[in-house]
């Protein structure tokens, strides 16, 4: 593969930067195509939502290390930064150092990535070819290598409980939100006063439900596939993380207490609209709401790669590989295994998707864990298998997405949509997308593996 070519890494989100920085400090070209016009766009999204771990757990090494060159001011490593403060204070520097910089385009969305030349089914020559990814303005751009950190956060689940829609989803999609609305804030004047249904037994719904039951006369309703809430409430007092236990502590004091309504073994069958609002239904009960938040967790999109060899596993979305190491059937965030670029190899060579996206649909992804994949991975790129091999993650004991218990029979996957952040206003904290880790740290080493092809350039 030609060395001419830049490595395209795909999102200028914490893990697409952190992977620019690896690749800058190892001297390897690279571009940064971000859909936005500004890096964190997705981060900056949820800005009201204050992370449960504390900066030093959500900054990269090699980040760190550029912008310490540059002179920048690292944030006090025990303050919780909120999603405004991680984009202000780290991404947007980040993205502004001069070994970064020159390299972003934004605007620049990613609709398709191929093989220049060739389709899926041509063979001969296929590692040794450049990738074609093309841009939503029609633009193409060729590659050594592609780096997929796009994430989830634009493909979030459906509302229905069988992981299509339910009937009348689509139709009511004016009454619908996704996960973490500002709703003290830009989006307070949907939501103060009504009846709100919150469905999702994540952080993102937890929050959402807290902060809705600080708007006077609303109505809050929240709704949960599985039998008890228990694992959104958490380890509350026992917790490691205490702004995270805090967060279980008062969600259970508020629907203890019936100022949040809870629905039990609730999944959204129907929704239909109606004189008096919105008709949610489980085909037993019916709810009547003004608006439905659809806290209901996130998939990736593999569509943009539809020309590429993927092997998926069936069941998650993340390569065959990574899947057994984070299947929140049997882990939480906190038992993840540390791995890196063998397991997220595809048989397309040079291809990988790190961050959120890698973990497909499971809920159990880790900010730390996208930027141990973004070394590892860059490391390889340089040739440097030893380092690339030496996968290394410093997680809590104890650190989880939604409960000290990885899912059973009475919990669905579908609903624990990543590990998410609390509202900056109450001095709860939590993380988004992964942003959570605390003290009693393991370090684990993953075994080596046989060489991959991957034509010069991965991530």
């Amino acid at each position: 593969m030609s060395t001419q070519l830049p490595i395209a890494v795909i999102g200028a989100g914490p893990v697409g930067l952190a992977a620019a920085a690896h690749l800058a400090e190892r001297g390897l070209p690279f571009v940064v195509l971000e859909s936005g016009n500004q890096p964190a766009a997705a981060v900056r999204s949820w800005g009201h939502i204050r992370l449960f771990s504390p900066w030093r757990y959500n900054i990269d090494a090699a980040a760190a290390r550029l912008l310490g060159e540059a002179g920048w001011v690292r944030p006090t490593d025990d303050k919780l930064p909120t999603g405004a403060q991680l984009a202000a204070d780290y991404l947007q520097p980040l993205a502004d150092l001069p070994a970064v910089k020159p390299h972003v385009r934004y605007g620049a969305r990613v609709t398709a990535i191929t093989r220049l030349g060739l389709d899926r089914l041509r063979s001969a020559g296929r590692a040794c070819t450049p990738f074609l990814i093309r841009l939503a303005h029609g633009e193409d751009v060729l590659a050594g290598a592609v780096v997929d950190a796009s994430g989830t956060w634009h493909t979030p689940n459906v509302l229905g409980a069988s992981g299509i829609p339910a009937h009348g989803e689509s139709e009511a999609a004016a009454y619908r939100e996704t996960a973490l609305p500002d709703v003290l804030g830009r989006d307070r004047d949907r939501f103060a006063g009504r009846r709100i249904l919150v469905a999702g037994a994540g952080h993102s719904a937890a929050n959402t439900l807290l902060l809705l039951a600080e708007l006077p006369g609303t109505t809050v309703t929240w709704a949960i596939r599985s039998a008890s809430p228990a694992r959104t409430y958490g380890g509350e007092s026992a917790d490691a993380l205490p702004a995270r236990g805090r967060l279980g502590t008062r969600l259970r004091e508020l629907v203890e207490s019936g100022v949040i309504s809870l629905l039990t073994g609730f999944g959204v069958q129907s929704v239909a609209t109606g004189a008096d609002g919105v008709e949610v239904s489980d085909g037993a009960r019916t709810v009547t709401v003004d608006r439905i938040v659809a806290a209901t967790g996130f998939r990736p999109d593999h569509s943009v790669a539809a020309e590429l060899r993927l092997d998926l596993d069936p069941i998650l979305g993340s390569t065959r590989a990574l899947a057994p190491l984070i299947d929140p059937n049997e882990h939480s965030c906190g038992t993840v295994p540390p791995h890196g670029v063998d397991q997220l190899t595809h048989p397309e060579p040079g291809y990988y998707a790190i961050g959120a996206k890698s973990y497909g649909r499971a809920p159990t992804f880790l900010m730390a864990t996208g930027y141990e994949q973004a070394r590892s991975v860059a490391a390889a790129l340089a040739g440097d298998w030893e380092a690339a091999r030496d996968v290394r993650l410093d997680l809590p004991e104890t650190g989880v997405c939604s409960s000290n218990v990885p899912l059973d029979a009475d919990s669905i996957t579908a609903e624990q949509g990543g590990c998410c952040g609390a509202p900056a206003d109450q001095g709860l904290a939590t993380g988004i997308e992964g942003g959570l880790l605390r003290t009693s740290l393991t370090v684990i080493s993953a075994p080596a593996s046989t060489d991959q092809q991957i034509g010069g350039c991965c991530s």
